[in-house]
Order: C-alpha cells, then structure tokens, then sequence
C-alpha cells in the first residue's frame, strides 16, 4: 500500500503534507521547478513508507491510502506513479 494524492488537491497544492513527510517523497514541493505549473502535488509510491503523516496534515482530505481511494479517483493512482517516471526523480 502507499499513499496517493487524489482530486482535492487540484488547484490547492498547501504544501502541509510536504512539510511532515519524513522520506520527502512529495513533490513538486514549493519553491521547486514545476510547482507553479504542476496543478496538484504528488506522492513517490516507490518512495512512501505508509507513514500516514501527510494524510493527517492535509486540509483538504486529499492523501488516501491507495486501497482506500473511491472509484471517481483511481486515476490519482496512475497521475501520482506518471510524474515520477514521466519527469524522473526530483
């Protein structure tokens, strides 16, 4: 299992969950190359360690266990696995 960042967080990107992850595997974090551009943040599935700390840190409810994810947003599964093999490792 691993954590994903699903619909909520389009257009909102508070960087909250980014400030608690300990492993840093959420991007693109403010302040780096993409974030302006990129419409929501993302979380590294090879990289997340299930610690659920950006699901407790997120106001918008939008890092999900990927098992728990609503049908509407299994794409968030594929986004969040695409930015990392599509812009490879920040």
């Amino acid at each position: 299992m691993t954590y994903v960042i699903a619909q909520p967080c389009v257009g909102v990107k508070d960087g909250s969950c980014v400030q608690v992850c300990p492993v840093d595997c959420i991007h693109p974090a403010p302040g780096e190359p993409g974030f302006n551009e990129s419409p929501q943040l993302y979380i590294d599935p090879l990289e997340c360690i299930d610690c659920h700390s950006c699901a407790q840190a997120c106001p918008v409810d939008a890092a999900l266990p990927e098992e728990d994810l609503p049908p509407e947003w299994v794409s968030s599964l594929e986004a969040n696995a695409a930015f990392f093999t599509e812009k490879g490792p920040l």
